[in-house]
């Protein structure tokens, strides 16, 4: 009895995203699933691992080297993926090998100079051997384009892209990825910036980019395929940038100085210290988190010809965030089983997957994804950070805080809070002894945003509330001294605050000292509802009030 199922083939099974690639394809009944490498030890570990999990395809080993396929014809593979990299400065040796073979070719590339030589090196080979060469399935160019194609449906114009990544700091990096970044880092790299090609140094810019449920992190200038595809495939008018970040300040910060060396001419390239940074990367893991992210921002006109911000970010926790770069390579190989692409042809990933085809295989990992659109005419702070989530507000939330008009709400609202020093606290912010109140809330727009006047009984507490300065998709609640950061998350009756920050002054301060804080407005039947807790794992609750309001 013959075995029909198609045979993959995975070169790097071993790797660090090879690893979580082999675990997305095990899932599936009808293939056979090829571990492949150099180090025959290394991929048994691979397949007694996947073993546990009681795979739904079958696993098999084989050795392997991408720099002398000699055996690559023996596998007889109906589709090899290369996980192993490193692909920069590399030439398409290796995926004429696999056409030769007749096995469609994927590859997690994010090596700008070897995608961009993609296309017009494997053409001839996908013609004749009648497969598919795909370069780029990973975070970028294929992720990055999905969320784009779906931020920008039905737009008539682009005139800005930026996306950026920023992996936790225990997250799993391999050599070859470090010496990757390494080798552009400090040199001069061509970007579509202001309208035009220029040049700009890699690594540079360094500054806070928000990043949805992750807060501000640095980021900087990097080399990546989508410098080149972005502008090519979205035409935008102004820029189109990537960039990258570490999640430590004190490492993402001492590469940018390390690359001032290499600016200044007076090292050829930092590539040398890849052994070393990695290292201390290792050595500094302990004071970051486990916690990764992405974030495409666009700006443009939507089919209205109005202006159009839109924004996704993908959140991934718990160490999840290596999945990321192998999920658009899963979803790709997914489509080529179901004969979903179309004539064979070499490209890069983008527009073969759509979005939601990618975060199907991320399924049942802790990562969270979100994407939001906004007029930034619209009047009013919240209808504006809400964007099209706005219209599904009920009618009490949406009067409560359209932003065009001042508003008096008025009712019953029950405080509580700690004994001690947050007693203290509440007795100086004007906030109320425990207990129900008589309560009004008055809110008044402003020309920067909003003021808010609530009165329990006798207390009165006082707040404004404005937007973000460097950021369209925050606002910051100032009372006294101390100012709050917060986004915004709709959710069904009403929507929440999300906390992303504080500062007393100008002077941040540590996200690890802030209070808890959690606050969401909904509808309760035709009343305002409201519901507010502040705590502090040292302090307990600081304060809390919930009411309803008319």
């Amino acid at each position: 009895m013959t075995d029909d199922r198609k045979r993959i083939v995975l070169v790097g099974a071993s790797g660090v995203f090879g690893r979580r690639l082999a675990a997305m394809i095990a899932r599936w009944p009808d293939v056979v699933l090829v571990l492949a490498a150099r180090d025959l030890v290394r991929l048994e570990a691979v397949a007694t691992d996947l073993a546990k999990a009681k795979p739904a395809a079958k696993i098999e080993v084989a050795r392997l080297d991408r720099l002398d396929p000699k055996d690559l014809a023996t596998l007889s593979a109906w589709a090899v993926v290369d996980a192993a990299g490193p692909f920069q400065g590399q030439d398409h040796a290796f995926p004429r090998a696999v056409l030769a073979a007749r096995a469609h070719y994927v590859d997690l590339a994010d090596a700008r100079d070897f995608v961009a030589g993609f296309e017009a090196a494997l053409d001839g080979p996908t013609r004749t051997a009648r497969r598919w060469a795909i370069t780029g399935a990973s975070s970028t160019p294929a992720l990055s384009h999905g969320a784009l194609d779906a931020l920008t449906a039905g737009w008539t114009r682009i005139d800005r892209i930026e996306a950026a990544i920023s992996p936790g700091a225990r997250a799993p990096r391999g050599l070859s990825v470090i010496r990757a970044i390494l080798a552009w880092a400090g040199a001069p790299l061509q970007v579509f910036a202001e309208g035009r090609w220029t040049i700009r140094p890699g690594w540079s810019e360094p500054r806070r980019t928000p990043f949805p449920g992750l807060d501000r992190r640095w980021t900087s200038l990097a080399e990546t395929p989508d410098l080149d595809l972005l502008p090519a495939r979205f035409h935008p008018r102004r820029d189109a940038i990537f960039r990258a970040g570490l999640e430590l300040p004190i490492l993402h910060l001492g590469l940018w100085a390390l690359s001032l060396l290499r600016r200044i001419r007076l090292v050829p390239t930092l590539e040398p210290l890849a052994v070393l940074l990695g290292e201390m990367a290792g050595w500094a893991a302990p004071l970051g988190s486990d916690r990764g992210g992405m974030v495409v921002n666009v700006e443009g006109r939507d089919a209205d010809g109005a202006r159009r911000l839109a924004r996704w970010g993908l959140c991934a926790e718990a160490g999840a965030g290596p999945h990321t770069p192998a999920a658009p390579a899963a979803a790709t190989l997914r489509a080529l089983l179901d004969g979903r692409l179309g004539e064979p042809r070499a490209t890069p990933c983008v527009g073969l997957v759509d979005l939601d085809a990618i975060l199907r295989e991320l399924s049942g990992l802790p990562i969270r994804t979100q994407l939001e659109s906004q007029r930034p005419e619209t009047p009013g702070l919240f209808p504006r950070l809400l964007g099209e989530a706005w219209k599904a507000q009920p009618s009490p939330v949406r009067q409560a805080h359209a932003g065009v008009a001042p508003v008096t709400l008025t009712g019953k609202a029950r405080a509580r809070g700690a004994s001690g020093l947050p007693a203290l606290v509440r007795r100086l912010q004007g906030l109320p002894p425990t207990g129900q109140h008589a309560t009004t809330v008055t809110i008044t727009p402003t020309a920067n945003g909003e003021r808010w006047v609530r009165r329990f009984g006798a207390s009165t507490f006082g707040s404004t509330i404005a937007p973000a300065r460097d950021d369209p998709w925050a606002f910051e609640e100032t009372a006294g001294a101390l100012t709050f950061r917060f986004g915004v998350a709709p959710y069904p009756g009403g929507f929440s605050w999300t906390f992303e920050g504080w500062r007393l002054g100008p002077i941040p301060l540590p996200r690890a000292w802030a209070p808890r804080i959690r606050a969401r407005t909904f509808a309760c039947d035709d009343a305002y509802g409201f519901r507010v807790l502040v705590a502090h794992p040292w302090l307990g609750v600081i304060f809390g009030y919930a009411g309803r309001l008319s």
